[in-house]
């Protein structure tokens, strides 16, 4: 435990910090100060030292870290506390929703550096090699509201998410109706968001919300994978990011969600009409009669998408596969 102290006392300050208020801090030897110190280093971990001075971080650790990322937030962030990172998961939604059902608090936040169980929407896999994209989950318990608002999270999700991509690496990304982000036409990013309910009242207990965005891939990675015509990468299209830097503006991004949430729908459904690639595009959807055709005319207040087909009848969709054609 005290190797994470000692990484977040060095993440939260941009000074150099001395071994004796290091160990002051945490009740701990100079000497246990001086091991942990350099087992980060051994780890990766770019720590200056000054024999007048101490210790001081002098650019992000080599990989995903909790007590990192909890340090760059605001402590009034609803995200901050709560951080796990993982080197493996199935899903990081399914372990999320594990422990939400064991008592976790609202803002637990779960990341895996790989996930062999990566799961998207309609029973659709994810593919999650190791260090090379963000898999983050949050679990949110909000207070009093209605069910038809906690309907349209995965709208504010999207928003959230493609903002936070802009921030971290100046990607212009899109939004893909519903949960996908996409960039120069491919698939960047996935959103799965589910809802649990109370079993006895029937009321919404929890959300969670799982995030994976596509940072380091190649072009060979996907041809690997199939996925060579539809899929790319932040690294892949020019905008390479830090894993951490892109874990901490989405967690930014997510907290301002929750503050906004319900009351600013108006302000994320104009951003999210401003950005989604869907409108305006000859798609497919699902019908009541099967598979149909039309045009995407805009996003209604609940974030379903409006088509019109070939006779300008106008078609309400608010879940299904949609395929831009």
């Amino acid at each position: 435990m005290e190797r994470n102290q000692v990484a977040a006392l060095l993440a939260g300050s941009p000074e150099y910090l001395s071994g004796e208020e290091m160990s002051r801090a945490l009740g701990v030897t100079r000497a246990a100060v001086w091991k942990e110190v350099e087992a980060l280093r051994q780890a990766g971990w770019p720590i200056e030292s000054s024999t007048r001075k101490g210790y001081r971080l002098a650019g992000p650790p080599p990989s995903l870290s909790a007590p990192y990322i909890a340090a760059q937030l605001d402590r009034g962030n609803v995200f901050a506390g709560n951080i796990a990172v993982e080197p493996l998961v199935d899903s990081t939604n399914t372990q999320l929703k594990a422990r939400a059902a064991a008592g976790a608090p609202t803002g637990s936040v779960l990341l895996a550096e790989e996930q062999s169980g990566g799961r998207g929407t309609h029973g659709r896999s994810f593919q999650s090699p190791r260090g090379e994209g963000l898999y983050l989950s949050v679990l949110l318990r909000p207070a009093l509201a209605k069910l038809q608002d906690l309907l349209t999270l995965t709208g504010w999700v999207g928003v959230a998410a493609r903002d936070a991509v802009e921030r971290a690496s100046g990607a212009p990304a899109d939004i893909k109706w519903l949960n996908d982000l996409y960039l120069n036409g491919k698939k960047l990013c996935g959103i799965l968001t589910e809802l649990s309910f109370l079993g006895e009242s029937g009321e919404p207990d929890y959300v969670v919300a799982g995030v994976g965005i596509n940072m380091r891939q190649t072009a060979e990675t996907f041809r690997a994978q199939g996925l060579g015509d539809t899929a790319t990468s932040l690294a892949l299209e020019g905008f390479p990011v830090e894993p951490n830097r892109l874990a901490v503006c989405l967690l930014e991004e997510l907290d301002r969600l929750v503050r906004s949430f319900p009351a600013e729908r108006e302000s994320y459904l104009e951003r999210y009409r401003a950005h989604c690639a869907t409108l305006g595009r000859r798609i497919r959807f699902d019908g009541e009669a099967g598979p149909q055709t039309g045009v995407a005319v805009g996003v209604d207040g609940n974030f379903a998408l409006l088509a019109e087909d070939g006779g300008g009848v106008r078609h309400i969709i608010f879940s299904g596969t949609v395929t831009m054609l």
